[in-house]
């Protein structure tokens, strides 16, 4: 198919940051479904950062990508980068980034004017664009996905509240990678994630051991997977061997859009302030999530209906095996009351 129009689309960050702007995503898909649409985004500064490619893959939504190492201050490697970007001969820039602060977004405004970008759109203008707003109720600051589609209202509405908003658009490749991992595992599932790139968002693996055991007390019939890294299997394999029943160690064994596949069964994850969490509950799986005081309530909070999220600003190491027990125990009720295969989007 032979595209006339061109839009650059400028993404940074990793597995998390991509899911909450899978909305945006589908937005600017519907919006220019005949262009040509590159995205620019990051090289991944870290072996557990899955970089966007992988994430949003042969979803159709991005055509192809450019990449660059974030934080450089080489002239030579922008006017690089700027130029490549004038070659592109681009009509339309969206601008879909994390709030960076007013002078580093006049910055990006001059850089991409520069090279030769006509139409920005999603340029967050204003202090109210650039921040989460704040509840004058709870203090507790807006989704990031919300902000986000706040940013691209020259585009049209986003109803974030539509399970289509989240859907990665899997192959039948990868449906089918995803699916042979769990092929032969006849009990119903239980997915976890331990893993993460910042040490202040661990849980610790002595918690992990003592959750899983008191979680096999009820629901020793289940089977255990394990998603993550490949640095997260060693963990895996050590907390797996409380379990009385199958574990599957997905570590490093599926990319993260396969591990959606294989998340989808499962009646509940339960995981650290990370990617996968993010990824599960796309997947319309009930989640679990373990936030300390790394960031504020609720900006990376899942979205969607039927979580439970445990955030203590006194840090991770103050959530109580307890509460996590008490709340699996919830979700799990509530998971075996509702149907297969029906899954909850809402706001809350």
């Amino acid at each position: 198919m032979t595209r006339t129009k061109k839009v650059l689309v400028y993404r940074l960050g990793s597995l998390g940051d991509t899911i909450v702007a899978l909305p945006c995503f589908h937005k600017i898909a519907e919006m220019f479904p005949d262009a040509d649409r590159i995205l620019l985004t990051n090289i991944p500064v870290s072996t557990k950062a899955a970089p966007l490619q992988t994430i949003l893959g042969d979803s159709g939504l991005i055509h192809s990508y450019i990449s660059y190492p974030v934080g450089t201050r080489s002239l030579a490697e922008l006017w690089k980068l700027s130029q490549t970007i004038r070659a592109l001969d681009v009509d339309t820039l969206v601008y879909l980034m994390p709030a960076r602060g007013r002078l580093k977004v006049i910055r990006d405004k001059y850089f991409f004017q520069l090279s030769g970008l006509r139409r920005i759109v999603g340029l967050p203008r204003t202090h109210d664009l650039q921040n989460n707003r704040l509840d004058p109720k709870t203090g507790v600051e807006e989704r990031e996905c919300e902000r986000l589609a706040r940013t691209l209202f020259e585009l049209g509405p986003i109803d974030l509240g539509s399970a289509s908003a989240w859907d990665l658009m899997l192959t039948e490749q990868e449906a089918y990678q995803g699916e042979q991992l769990i092929a032969g595992v006849k009990a119903p599932l239980i997915a976890i994630n331990m893993g993460g790139k910042a040490a202040e968002k661990d849980w610790g693996v002595e918690r992990w051991l003592q959750l899983l055991q008191r979680l096999s007390e009820s629901f020793g019939d289940h089977a255990l997977l394990i998603v993550g890294a490949a640095e997260d299997s060693e963990r895996a394999r050590h907390v797996g061997q409380v379990w009385p029943n199958t574990v599957i160690d997905a570590c490093g064994r599926l990319s993260p859009r396969e591990s959606a596949v294989a998340l989808r069964p499962a009646k509940l994850f339960i995981g650290h302030d990370s990617g996968p969490l993010h990824l599960a509950a796309a997947a319309g799986v009930s989640c679990i999530g373990l936030f300390g005081d790394f960031n504020r309530p609720m900006k990376w909070h899942p979205y969607g209906a039927g979580h439970c999220i445990i955030h203590n600003m006194h840090g991770i190491s103050a959530i109580q095996v307890d509460e996590v027990v008490e709340a699996a125990s919830r979700l799990m009720s509530h998971s075996l009351a509702r149907p297969a295969g029906v899954s909850e989007m809402g706001g809350h």
